[in-house]
């Protein structure tokens, strides 16, 4: 968004938002998210800090359709809701000047003390960031890393260095009299996201067709080149009824017999090369298996060579289907071509899932870590040597049966220590040590997890741990996702 949309969208936003308490956000990207400000007419503010097209405005969306959009929170989002838990906006503002939105809240916390904070919307190209800030404007957290003074947490904010910031697109070209400027910008932003989408999908359908067309060709070139491994099947024949007609009158020489060759009708002599430790009735009888051989590898070969031609006839068909396709912009049309194939990923990742919730009880922590917990004796086993990988933090009651717990580290962060407190909170609470006041937990990496040969179910060996004492007690900071 360029200075003069900003300006202009400021009093649409104040009009929209000031007085709104804050509900539920929806994580649409890494750096893009839906806020709910309780707004009438399913109204949402958006916010985007891609550095390519750094954008906000109001959006009309239905909630299921944001839900199903939704990714999981990070642990910015975690800090907002957090921060801003039925915040009221008290004052949206632009800085003077400035591609930078200020949005101000304030409200009673969990403790029943006041709080004032904000959000600092930083629109600036590969600079955009979005910041949480006390009531002092101290950056309490940040969705990226951005550089510069005033830009990181703990300092007092500050905008970019002018020389930092990259020129953002300007407000697009979708004229209509009637609409707000949230709804002109909304609408040029689903419709490149249309294309983009169809290209997408043009480049899905052309690659695989490309794919399957360049496999089959391929493996008809392997096939062509084993044929020809194989040799003349006659000639093989040839050479060993050559030798068989001449065993009394062959001169030989080492690895060299001449012969008459009586299916010619000059009669030429012909030397033949052969394994000079053979009798020439063995000679013979090699190339009778090398005729039979290659005879059937003909034969075997010329049928799939048949069948690939005909498959490759389809996939070439295919792709004039496709091509026709994206010149026509017929994205239904690319869809049915790529529909089989994502039915099937479809079904994979369900069946993966449901595998998933069927073994295990899923929470997210304040800090946004995925922690498994598992439901049953043998679940414990599927969780820790099936679902959890090398670099997962693995935990469990250290005295008492209970569930094996693992909080998943795709990224190969460190784990905060909130995260790895509840993590063991669940570790003891879902134990037979419930009941007690205090509960040791043993943590390690799902590497050190061994299981032993012929042990009962959810019976493991630790090769390396550390324990933690805590209280076996439900988590409040966590959401359970179940």
């Amino acid at each position: 968004m360029d200075l003069a949309t900003i300006e202009l969208i400021i009093p649409e936003l104040r009009a929209a938002l000031v007085g709104r308490r804050l509900g539920k956000i929806f994580p649409l990207s890494r750096y893009s998210m839906a806020i709910d400000f309780r707004m009438p007419d399913s109204q949402y503010l958006f916010i985007s800090v891609e550095p390519a097209d750094p954008r906000m405005y109001l959006v009309r969306r239905r909630l299921r359709d944001l839900e199903k959009a939704s990714v999981n929170p990070s642990p910015f989002i975690m800090q907002m809701k957090k921060r801003f838990s039925n915040g009221e906006v008290e004052a949206v503002e632009q800085m003077p000047d400035e591609r930078i939105v200020k949005i101000g809240l304030s409200g009673i916390d969990d403790l029943g003390s006041k709080f004032q904070a904000g959000m600092i919307v930083q629109l600036t190209g590969k600079s955009a960031n979005l910041f949480i800030t006390d009531a002092s404007i101290l950056i309490v957290d940040s969705l990226r890393d951005t550089l510069g003074e005033g830009q990181q947490i703990g300092d007092m904010y500050r905008p970019p260095d002018r020389t930092a910031i990259a020129k953002s697109p300007g407000s697009r070209g979708v004229q209509d009299a009637q609409a707000s400027l949230s709804e002109i910008l909304d609408a040029a932003d689903l419709e490149k996201k249309a294309e983009s989408e169809f290209r997408s999908v043009a480049n899905a359908a052309r690659s695989r067709a490309a794919r399957e067309i360049s496999r089959l060709e391929k493996l008809r070139d392997k096939l062509l080149g084993d044929r020809e491994s194989h040799g003349d099947a006659e000639r093989w024949k040839r050479l060993g009824d050559l030798i068989l007609a001449n065993l009394a009158t062959a001169k030989r020489s080492g690895g060299r017999v001449t012969v008459v060759d009586y299916f010619d009708e000059s009669t030429p002599r012909v030397d033949i090369e052969i394994d000079e430790n053979d009798e020439l009735t063995q000679a013979a009888e090699k190339f009778f298996k090398r005729y039979t051989k290659a005879r059937n590898a003909r034969d075997e070969i010329a049928k799939r060579l048949e069948t690939i031609d005909s498959r490759l006839a389809a996939a070439r068909s295919e792709l004039e289907v496709v091509e026709m396709a994206v010149e026509e912009h017929d994205v239904d049309a690319l869809r049915d071509r790529l529909g089989a194939q994502q039915s099937k990923t479809s079904k994979k990742t369900k069946e993966k899932a449901t595998a998933t919730s069927s073994i295990a009880r899923t929470f997210i922590s304040s800090d946004g870590f995925e922690i498994l917990v598992g439901k049953r004796a043998k679940d414990n086993d599927q969780l820790t040597f099936k679902i959890a990988k090398s670099l997962d933090t693995w935990m469990h009651a250290a005295d008492y049966p209970g569930s094996h717990v693992v909080i998943r580290n795709r990224d190969r962060k460190e784990i905060p220590p909130a995260t790895l407190l509840a993590a063991a909170q669940l570790a003891a609470f879902y134990s037979q040590g419930k009941a007690q006041p205090k509960a040791a937990v043993h943590y390690t990496l799902k590497k050190f997890v061994n299981k032993p040969k012929g042990a009962a179910p959810g019976l493991v060996s630790l090769a390396s741990f550390k324990t933690l004492l805590v209280e076996p007690t439900f988590p409040e900071t966590i959401d359970k996702r179940e």
